[in-house]
């Protein structure tokens, strides 16, 4: 287990598909702070956990940013199997079901300042693994169901007029890809992150975002985790960075991150971890 730091920054957003900034806006910092842990309860299965912290601040204007503890996130991570491919291949299958909650009674009808979107979401996700010697592809697909919200107003307007204050959120969907080299040391990979609001509306002009916006974006980056050996075995260093290079009612968004985490063996003999 350990922590992450995140840093998320943009300046430039969709409004729709049109591409604009917003100088009463200036540029929109949202910065997380979690705790993160995974448990081995057998060699093929895994359970995580992650709670995260959030802090939302802009540079210009006046609308105050928020901040406060999110959603926490229980997973559960299943290899269903390893089959050999080719002479020195390798090809496993993994099922991972996640689920998410908020923890607290944040305001999730202010954005672009809220901490999240305060819905329970449900995630199934399907991912293969391909590695030859030190060097690996990967590829998930993932399908959210996403909870209807309350919002502090008894109507609001999307395409139409709603005299309620529940709205109904759109489901998600979207795709992972990931290659690199990887080691008992190192893992170095490029990454390709993509993901899809099934349903939802964009952001009327000059207007703000909405909760129920239809919401996508497409971002890649690079990740990096280092694991020490000898008298630091168990400690582990993480970095990474995205960008996003294409979306619809997000911003264009450039996410740094970080992370110290220690891998605690319970087992009466030595283990042997693969990443």
């Amino acid at each position: 287990m350990g922590g992450m730091y995140s840093h998320n920054s943009w300046k430039n957003y969709w409004e729709g598909t049109y591409k604009r900034d917003n100088e009463n806006l200036g540029t929109v910092n949202t910065q997380m702070m979690g705790i993160m842990g995974n448990y081995g309860i057998t060699s093929k299965l895994n359970v995580l956990f992650n709670l995260p912290y959030v802090q939302t601040k802009a540079t210009n204007g006046t609308l105050k940013g928020l901040k406060g503890v999110q959603d926490l996130g229980l997973s559960v991570k299943y290899k269903i199997h390893t089959f050999p491919l080719g002479k020195k291949g390798k090809l496993a299958a993994f099922a991972i079901g996640n689920f998410s909650f908020p923890l607290t009674n944040y305001v999730a009808d202010f954005l672009p300042m809220s901490i999240g979107l305060h819905s329970k979401n449900l995630t199934f996700r399907g991912m293969l693994d391909y590695q030859l010697s030190k060097f690996f592809i990967t590829a998930s697909g993932y399908y959210t169901l996403r909870s209807n919200i309350k919002i502090d107003r008894n109507s609001y307007y999307d395409t139409e007029m709603h005299l309620t204050n529940e709205v109904d959120m759109p489901n998600m969907a979207g795709f992972n890809a990931r290659a690199g080299y990887r080691s008992r040391t190192w893992i170095a990979e490029a990454v390709l992150d993509n993901m899809n609001t099934l349903g939802g509306f964009d952001i009327r002009k000059n207007d703000m975002p909405f909760p129920s916006n239809k919401m996508n974006a497409t971002m890649t980056g690079v990740n990096f985790k280092y694991s020490f050996a000898k008298a630091l075995r168990g400690l582990e260093l993480t970095a990474g960075a995205k960008y996003t290079v294409a979306g619809r009612n997000v911003g264009q968004a450039t996410i740094v991150n970080g992370g110290v985490f220690y891998l605690m063996d319970f087992s009466k003999k030595h283990a042997t971890y693969e990443n």
